[in-house]
């Protein structure tokens, strides 16, 4: 190695001198569950952002559908773009915070690898029908533990710090480091917006349907409510071993959700009878073919939607 060569050692002392006290230092991680020599250059928040990036289960998140099933345009949001925005709104107030952006990155990026195919409708259906239930955070946690990299090593061997800010990034339980809080509440800023947009581009929405108080508060259009969402988390948790927004920003971003769950995600343009059904049909006969049990579910919850749709229409005859 060369000597003047700004390595892994340089980046975690320098992260003790410049990251906020309340920050997860890399150096100071609860580490791995399996023993691996140190990367020179990388930390291990870093090694693991990696491993995720890398991953078959990230790259199939761009044949996952986010909200609108099969749309008919080339700009609305994927698993994936959805994953990439999380990730940037999650880093930037992290670096308002003066917290470990890297960490927040990994989780960001590793968040929604268990998601099955056709979004949360996919995720209903197998719930119903897997023993046990499903849920998507838990199943991102088996990716990297048993379904990617070798199993007998703990998968992809990710940190303490990622694994359980992925699996926490929704549900009631808060993870542990205030980097991956950041990544909750940027998944629901992100998700919220972006549906927003989509919904908007559809034509299932309109501008004048958003509640005003809402966009009194928040701003009227996507790039202004996702700056006075972030900006506020800021302001509000800098200094502090806490991240938390404002009670208004909180109560109009809250309410917006709110709405798009009466009026997008639960409205019939986006959530046609004759798709549910069909996406009904389509989980339970690849759970029937694939016997059920544990191996049924880890195989469908990593198809994508066009992969779901080719076996079944194989297993169909059509």
């Amino acid at each position: 190695m060369v000597d003047d060569m700004f390595g892994r050692e340089d980046v975690e002392k320098r992260e003790y001198d410049i990251l906020s006290e309340y920050a997860c230092k890399a150096a100071g991680s609860q580490g791995r569950d399996y023993y691996e020599q140190k990367c020179a250059v990388r930390t291990d928040f870093q090694r693991d952002r990696d491993r995720i990036i890398h991953s078959k289960a990230f790259r199939r998140l761009m044949h996952k559908t986010q909200v609108f099933l099969a749309p008919e345009g080339d700009h609305y949001r994927t698993r994936l773009t959805h994953t990439i925005e999380v990730s940037q709104i999650a880093r930037t107030i992290c670096r308002g915070l003066c917290l470990n952006e890297d960490l927040a990155e990994a989780i960001a990026m590793g968040h929604d690898l268990g998601h099955t195919p056709f979004g949360h409708s996919g995720e209903k259906i197998l719930n119903e029908i897997h023993p046990g239930g499903f849920s998507h955070n838990v199943q991102s946690l088996r990716v990297v533990e048993v379904l990617e990299g070798d199993p007998e090593k703990g998968g992809l061997n990710l940190t303490f710090e990622v694994k359980n800010g992925m699996l926490n990034h929704t549900g009631d339980t808060d993870p542990v480091t205030l980097e991956g809080r950041v990544v909750k509440i940027s998944d629901r800023i992100a998700y919220i917006n972006h549906d927003i947009d989509d919904a908007q581009r559809s034509g299932v929405i309109k501008e004048t349907d958003l509640p005003e108080d809402c966009i009194r508060h928040l701003g009227r259009d996507h790039r202004t409510r996702i700056n006075t969402m972030v900006t506020d988390m800021i302001e509000n948790s800098y200094g502090r071993n806490a991240v938390a927004m404002s009670p208004d920003t909180f109560y109009y971003m809250d309410k917006l959700r709110t709405f798009m769950f009466s009026s997008v995600y639960l409205n019939s343009k986006v959530k046609k009878n004759e798709d549910m059904e069909k996406i009904n049909v389509i989980i339970r006969t690849l759970y029937g073919y694939y016997g059920g049990g544990e191996e049924a579910k880890d195989i469908i919850a990593g198809m994508t939607d066009r992969y779901a749709l080719n076996i079944y229409e194989k297993i169909a005859g059509k």
